[in-house]
């Protein structure tokens, strides 16, 4: 890695950990809930994304211990945002789904996030909004191209 590469890659680390820390906390005024540890947002996030999901599944794409996401499932489960069913292909196996209140919190987070920073991009002079939508192909590449877990098959 080059000096550029390297100055760039810790500028780049820098604002999006800023980012992340800043929506995080300018979010909780807008969402109560939004106090839930990132790790249970990120559970749900991922039971929406893939609905009959199992335990081990989320573990390996959490990249968690499967007793941790137990543990985050037991939380979600008591706060009524998380269900679980008996996988219809394996009995013994359990499938987890979202509730209508996990939809909702889930929409909720999503929008509030949206809204956040949909405000804070209006404020930005044209030529910084300009190239930070230009840049979202390029980070959404930089996204797939740090998410190294296996994929399931279709996806």
């Amino acid at each position: 890695m080059t000096v550029d590469q390297h100055a760039n890659a810790v500028g780049l680390t820098e604002v999006v950990t800023r980012l992340r820390r800043v929506l995080r906390s300018s979010i909780r005024t807008d969402i109560p809930w939004e106090s839930l540890p990132m790790a249970q947002v990120e559970l749900l996030q991922c039971v929406a994304e893939r609905d009959g999901t199992r335990v081990g599944e989320l573990a390996g794409l959490l990249r968690l211990a499967p007793n941790s996401v137990s543990t985050l499932v037991a939380q979600l489960t008591d706060a009524g945002l998380v269900r679980r069913e008996r996988d219809p292909a394996d009995r013994r196996a359990v499938a987890l789904r979202l509730t209508e209140a996990g939809e909702r919190a889930l929409t909720g987070w999503l929008q509030a996030h949206e809204r956040r920073i949909g405000s804070a991009m209006e404020i930005l002079a044209d030529d910084d909004r300009d190239a930070i939508i230009a840049a979202l192909p390029a980070l959404g590449r930089l996204v797939e191209a740090l998410d190294d877990r296996p994929r399931p098959p279709g996806e």
